[in-house]
């Protein structure tokens, strides 16, 4: 029986003129290219190429040979590529992620993404506010300081705890709470949510509790909710690992520092949507975002929620 892989370096051979630039554009030695032909020569008993130092001829036999097969060698290679393309993850994915991603995720990292998936189309919709991830067709959910509901599979990625902070113009105007009762006459800030309720639940030592809070600020934002804290609006439940470099600035300050949010749910997640297998371009996609906001959250300088 031929060797179909024979039979295709013939037809290279032929169609590049050369066993030279044959070897070139198979990147393969020119010695290995000629000794395969030999071998097909002998296992039909016959010359296909007539070879000079000056140029490259068929015999009758060579011709008949590549006239016949050519045509079939070209469609077993499409039929390859074809089959190489739907390995290739393609297709688009859609993410929904806290509003400030990109304090921590930089553009340059998407250049080398699409570099190494050209076929993958990536959507973000930014939004601190919790979604139905499948009404809103979301294959990717990254949050912070949100409890996901069960059904979902969840990669943990950074832990973090929400944790009470006031700015010090504000706590010049209103001394800090020294109780959960004494924090309710407080003005607070927090996240917009669907549901309309201004409750938070907060642990110590103690255990936990729910206060009730004056929500005078609201905002679908972390960032923006960051902001407003700073400047003095009040006192908000913030996440920990983005705000320790505004602590340590001295531009926030903790408040209750007993109390905080802590839950095993709670923390940096990447929520999957899909169930297994996950389809391709959501997998890699979901391995990149790993990768770089693994190093991004080591690194303090890319940590800081404000530039």
């Amino acid at each position: 029986m031929l060797d179909l892989n024979d039979l295709a370096l013939f037809v290279e051979v032929v169609r590049a003129g050369s066993f030279s630039e044959a070897a070139r554009r198979l990147r393969m030695p020119a010695n290995t290219l000629s000794r395969r032909i030999d071998q097909l020569e002998g296992q039909l008993s016959t010359r296909l190429l007539h070879r000079s130092t000056r140029k490259l001829t068929l015999s009758t036999e060579g011709q008949t040979l590549f006239e016949r097969y050519a045509p079939a060698i070209d469609q077993i290679l499409e039929i390859g590529r074809l089959h190489a393309d739907e390995q290739t993850p393609s297709g688009s994915v859609r993410i929904t992620a806290l509003a400030g991603l990109f304090e921590v995720f930089h553009m340059e990292w998407l250049v080398e993404f699409y570099a190494r998936y050209p076929h993958i189309s990536i959507e973000f919709v930014l939004d601190d506010t919790p979604s139905d991830l499948i009404a809103e067709r979301i294959d990717l959910a990254l949050r912070m300081g949100v409890e996901t509901g069960s059904g979902f599979r969840v990669r943990r990625l950074a832990p973090s705890e929400m944790i009470l902070a006031a700015s010090p113009a504000y706590l010049k105007r209103r001394p800090a709470p020294r109780t959960l009762r004494e924090l309710a006459e407080h003005d607070c800030l927090t996240i917009s949510n669907r549901q309309g309720r201004n409750t938070w639940h907060l642990q110590s030592a103690r255990g936990s509790q729910d206060v009730s809070i004056n929500s005078r600020f609201a905002v679908n934002d972390m960032r923006v909710l960051t902001q407003a804290c700073i400047a003095g609006l009040g006192i908000a439940l913030l996440p920990q690992l983005l705000v320790e470099p505004v602590l340590a600035e001295g531009k926030l300050v903790r408040v209750l520092p007993t109390y905080r949010r802590s839950s095993t749910n709670l923390g940096l997640q990447l929520v999957y949507t899909s169930r297994p297998p996950v389809p391709p371009a959501v997998a890699v996609f979901a391995e990149f975002l790993i990768e770089k906001l693994g190093d991004a959250l080591t690194s303090p300088p890319l940590a800081r929620p404000n530039r």
